[in-house]
């Protein structure tokens, strides 16, 4: 049984940084993907990032050259380190993974499309940047 469990969201103020954790127990690090997605009340969800088990990583468009995806093996941890934060980027932010492999679907669709429909996810956690 694969669990995820998000923390480190917060309040910031534009411009600033926020790093965000997902401990991840039970999955298989011989083939998976993982990512980060977001939602906001009334809008769809949408995929930030995405990192597999041969190290290749993917983002939207939307947060590329501010957000970094990385996965520490030995602690079993996802990271999201956000930089240069805006309002916009206000949501819930969720973890999610699967035990398949994702970067031809990546290409195909995106990691916006992608990566809100993996099969495991978090409880999620607030981000909040003010202006």
């Amino acid at each position: 049984q694969v669990q995820l469990q998000e923390s480190g969201g917060g309040s910031v103020q534009s411009g600033g940084s926020l790093r965000l954790s997902c401990a991840d127990s039970g999955l298989s690090y011989s083939l998976y993907c993982m990512g980060w997605f977001r939602q906001t009340p009334g809008k769809e969800r949408e995929g930030v990032a995405a990192i597999d088990s041969d190290g290749n990583t993917a983002y939207a468009d939307s947060v590329k050259g501010r957000f970094t995806i990385s996965h520490d093996y030995a602690k079993s941890t996802m990271y999201l380190q956000m930089n240069s934060l805006k309002p916009e980027d206000t949501a819930m932010y969720y973890c999610a993974a699967d035990e398949i492999r994702c970067d031809r679907a990546i290409q195909a669709l995106g990691v916006m499309a992608v990566v809100p429909e993996l099969k495991y996810r978090g409880q999620g956690t607030q981000v909040t940047v003010s202006s």
